[in-house]
């Protein structure tokens, strides 16, 4: 008897265990991804002056940083200029089909920024140090003009 209802709470215990890793698991698909994500911000735009006066390993640095921005943000910009938004919050469906376009633009959006900066690394070095601040002021004006991006919008 005593085996029985030991037999018995496990198996209870065992149901409501997977009961509510089903309803965890159905609560996390019901939540829409974000169209942007990853790095969506730097936390500073440079003068000429300041960039003249770093080395050029922290140059290469800001200027792969500004890379990750651009690639996060730019190619969707038509949707959104911040995260947050999702399809869901756009009107989009949110199919099946949908959902994994999103999915392979972020998985296709990863692999390029991967690819790029293994690129820069062994590459930029050799860049000419006023070509790199000319490249990193011109990401910085970009980043700073997504945020008059709704001025081009008609009401």
């Amino acid at each position: 008897m005593k085996t029985k209802l030991t037999l018995f709470g496990a198996l209870f215990f065992l149901m409501i265990g997977f009961g509510n890793a089903q309803n965890a698991a159905s609560k996390k698909g019901d939540k829409s991804q974000s169209i942007i994500s990853g790095k969506v911000n730097i936390s500073k735009y440079h003068s000429r002056e300041q960039l003249d006066d770093m080395s050029k390993g922290e140059l290469l640095t800001l200027y792969i940083e500004r890379i990750e921005v651009i690639v996060n943000i730019l190619p969707n910009i038509a949707f959104a200029t911040k995260p947050g938004v999702t399809m869901k919050s756009l009107g989009i469906p949110e199919t099946k089909e949908n959902k994994k376009a999103l999915e392979d633009n972020k998985e296709a959006s990863d692999e390029y920024f991967e690819s790029t900066v293994e690129f820069q690394t062994k590459i930029l070095p050799y860049s000419d140090t006023n070509d790199l601040i000319a490249a990193i002021l011109f990401y910085e004006s970009t980043l700073k003009a997504l945020h008059t991006y709704n001025d081009f919008k008609e009401d």
